[in-house]
Order: C-alpha cells, then sequence, then structure tokens
C-alpha cells in the first residue's frame, strides 16, 4: 500500500493539469474512505458518507475488513483527467473501487434515487433479469400456482370478509380501481372495500394512517392485509405478481415521476401484492414517502432472487400478525 500511495503522490506533483481535484478522503480511525466524484458533488457524497459512518458502523467495519482502503467513485465520467489516473493506479495495484450506489445498496439495502444517472440502468447485468425469459417464466408459474394455493387456504377468511363488510354498511363487497402495471398499462385491481361508498367523491387522494373514510371492519382488514386478499385473481390474470413494487394511480404516477428520479422504471416489472417496500417501509401517503418507497423498489428490480422472495414473505407475514399493515 505505501508503494501505491508514493506512486500517487508522484503523479501529483507532475502537475499534468490545473484541474480542481475531483477526489476527497474521509478519515476512519485507522482506515480511510478515499471517493472519486466531480467537485460539485462533494458536500452531498460526503454528508451521505459521514451519515452512513454514523449509522450504520458494524456493516462498514466488516467491508473494511476484506479492503485496506475503501475506493468509491461516482460520475466518474466528469472527473479530471490526473484523477483518473489515480483511480486506475488503485485499480492496476489490486485495490477493489466501488460504484458508490453500488456500495451505499450494498450497506444500506436499498437504492439512493438521489444518485441516480443514465449510467446506472445501462450496461448492469443485475438488469438482466428483465430479459431472461426462463427466470420470467419461472416466476410467472410459481405465482400461479401459489396464487390458486392461497385462494383455497384463505377462503374461509375471505367468505366471513365479505359477509362482515355487507353488515357494517351498504355498497358493494369489492372495490374496482384502475392501475398502472407493467409496461405503463392499465388494469382494474380488486380489493375487498374498505372505505364507505363514495370516499373519493372530492377526488383522488392518498390514504392516511387514520383515514375517516375507511370503516371499522375496514381498519382491520387493511391492518391485517386480509382486503388483498382479492388481488390474487390479478395474479392469475397475469397483472400482478406475489412480489413487486405496489400498482400505483396514474394521477399519483405523474406527480411523483415530476418529483422522483426514473420513478416510471418501477413499470418494468409486474407490480406485487406485497414487496420490498411494503415490508420495509410500511406507510406512504406523501412524495417523501414515494421516495423512501422508490427507493426498495430499485432495490429489488435490480437485487430480485429467489431468497430475497423468501424473505420478503416472511417479512410480509410478521408486518400481518404485526397489525401494522394499512
Amino acid at each position: 500500500m505505501e508503494l501505491v500511495e508514493a506512486r500517487i503522490t508522484q503523479l501529483y506533483s507532475r502537475n499534468l493539469t490545473n484541474d480542481k481535484t475531483s477526489f476527497f478522503e474521509i478519515e476512519m480511525e485507522f482506515n480511510k474512505i478515499e471517493v472519486f466524484c466531480p467537485e460539485s458533488q462533494h458536500f452531498k457524497v460526503r454528508k451521505m458518507l459521514l451519515e452512513l459512518i454514523k449509522n450504520k458502523p458494524v456493516k462498514l467495519r466488516k467491508m473494511f475488513s476484506f479492503n485496506k482502503k475503501i475506493i468509491l467513485y461516482y460520475q466518474s465520467h466528469l472527473i479530471n483527467h490526473l484523477d483518473k489516473l489515480h483511480l486506475i493506479n488503485y485499480i492496476e495495484n489490486g485495490f477493489r473501487a466501488y460504484s458508490l450506489i453500488d456500495f451505499l445498496e450494498e450497506i444500506n439495502g436499498y437504492t439512493e434515487v438521489d444518485l441516480l444517472d443514465w449510467d446506472y440502468f445501462i450496461g448492469k447485468d443485475d438488469f438482466s433479469v428483465l430479459r431472461n425469459t426462463r427466470k420470467v417464466a419461472l416466476k410467472r408459474i410459481a405465482d400461479y400456482f401459489h396464487a390458486i394455493v392461497l385462494i383455497i387456504l384463505t377462503l374461509p377468511i375471505s367468505i366471513l370478509a365479505a359477509i362482515c363488510i355487507k353488515l357494517e354498511s351498504p355498497g358493494p363487497i369489492f372495490y374496482i380501481q384502475t392501475r398502472v402495471g407493467q409496461f405503463n398499462e392499465e388494469f382494474k385491481v380488486i380489493k375487498f372495500r374498505s372505505m364507505r361508498v363514495n370516499a373519493e367523491s372530492k377526488g383522488a387522494q392518498w390514504a392516511q394512517k387514520i383515514d375517516p373514510r375507511v370503516t371499522r371492519v375496514g381498519s382491520f382488514l387493511r391492518k391485517t392485509r386480509i382486503d388483498e386478499i382479492p388481488q390474487l385473481i390479478n395474479v392469475l390474470r397475469g397483472e400482478m405478481s406475489l412480489i413487486g413494487p405496489r400498482p400505483e394511480r396514474s394521477v399519483f404516477i405523474k406527480m411523483l415521476t415530476n418529483e422522483i428520479p426514473f420513478y416510471e422504471f418501477r413499470h418494468s416489472i409486474l407490480p406485487g401484492i406485497t414487496g420490498l417496500a411494503q415490508v420495509k417501509y410500511p406507510y406512504g401517503a406523501s412524495i417523501e414517502d414515494g421516495v423512501w418507497k422508490h427507493k426498495y423498489d430499485l432495490y429489488y428490480i435490480r437485487n430480485q432472487n429467489f431468497f430475497l422472495d423468501v424473505k420478503i414473505i416472511f417479512l410480509t407475514i410478521k408486518t400481518v400478525l404485526s397489525g401494522i399493515g394499512i
């Protein structure tokens, strides 16, 4: 490592460019994090990393156990020539250089959408799952099989829920609403009705944690996720998956697309009855909440696999049993 540092010092002494430096260091006890990015991004990136050091010290120490120094880069195409040589020199000498977004994903378990640019999506092998017809077909078959099993197993609960809805308030048992699915195609999502009739007579509204439009039976159905059971029909129709980003309404998508980077990328896969965003960030009724859900949705799209799906299923069961769903 000393030889590498000496060589880099020598490079800088040649004064090959008058550009402002594109890298900075953060000292961590006996370790360092070195970041290569445009100077205009230094404040934002440094702030994120300092928060990471404060909130995730255990995971960071684990990363340092495999690395003498953590080398990160962000928007490397914008950094000056000398700093590119600096970065390449580290790689030549056996250091591992992480994309800043990849590094933060590995530590946090979600995608920092504020750092996204086109490079994140282009040329990434992780997104190959979107065009892997075998994996897509296997997931579709699994969804179809599990939907049939769950419909049979939950039939007594569904019958009881239908009776309770009918006894408490006048109106239909099911609530049908247009949502946006894969490839921005609209479909009719089916749920047990949890609100009074004409709940949106004043226009589309986000559901609130304590929502006066929700009936007493509806409140229980939402907390236990029983109201989501009819969406198994959407799964059988091929409009939804068991696991994926929650389908949203077009009026809110237009709003969120203007505020959240690459928001519509969530429509690259089938929406789900449950998902990583639902079990990690269970409540959403604002643009800020939409940002957080998008962080988890993008992470799932990029990293989806059998083990992650199993984890989400167990976390969903935990959420249902704890009664914190909405």
